[in-house]
């Protein structure tokens, strides 16, 4: 069990992480952004840290300060929440290197399960359900249309990395080619009737 672990997220993420640490009898350190310096997780947690600016990436994403942050608190873990550095296998690499605890999953199981097409093929060997798709990454469109066509739609086009749902797109079925209509006009005399077939062909 944990003396003190600081949480490395804010809103509604932190506050649920401050709550189950106090059911827990856990101490939680809340690291912050300037923007940030008056909100319900500050107020809440035992400690507050600020870590930088209102931009995330100088704050909730700048890894040095966060583990300076658990380092000055004497902080046991860091807890990532989700999203942010929850995913940042080369965040929960430094951890491990400065004897904190990542509290998610392991560099090595961060890196596998970000690539999507790789995640999905160790999902199959361990016999886990997964959707119908491709067997892999495709080549190219002309193969992501032909396996959308003997699939059938609706599909999910989704990038081999990525997260959050940003990658993922919904490609529309082809609209159908529409057959060409000769204008409306008398009917044809007929000296001029194949040259009228043929334009309207």
């Amino acid at each position: 069990m944990f003396h003190k672990i600081l949480i490395a997220n804010r809103g509604e993420i932190a506050l649920r992480v401050i709550r189950a640490c106090r059911e827990m009898g856990i101490r939680t350190v809340i690291a912050h952004s300037t923007a940030d310096a008056d909100s319900l997780p500050v107020r809440l947690a035992d400690e507050s840290v600020c870590i930088g600016p209102p931009e995330a990436r100088l704050s909730y994403l700048n890894i040095p300060s966060i583990i300076s942050a658990a380092a000055i608190t004497d902080s046991e873990a860091i807890h990532p929440g989700y999203g942010l550095l929850a995913e940042n296998s080369a965040f929960a690499e430094i951890c491990r290197a400065c004897g904190i605890t990542f509290i998610g999953p392991s560099p090595e199981a961060i890196r596998l399960m970000g690539d999507k097409a790789q995640a999905r093929e160790m999902a199959k060997h361990a016999g886990a359900p997964v959707v119908p798709g491709s067997e892999g990454p495709l080549a190219g469109v002309d193969e992501a249309q032909s396996l959308a066509d003997s699939m059938g739609y609706p599909i999910i086009v989704k990038a081999a990395a990525g997260g959050g749902g940003r990658t993922m797109r919904i490609p529309r079925p082809p609209r159908p080619a529409r057959r060409r209509r000769a204008p409306r006009s008398a009917p044809p005399s007929s000296t001029s009737r194949s040259s009228w077939k043929t334009r309207g062909t």
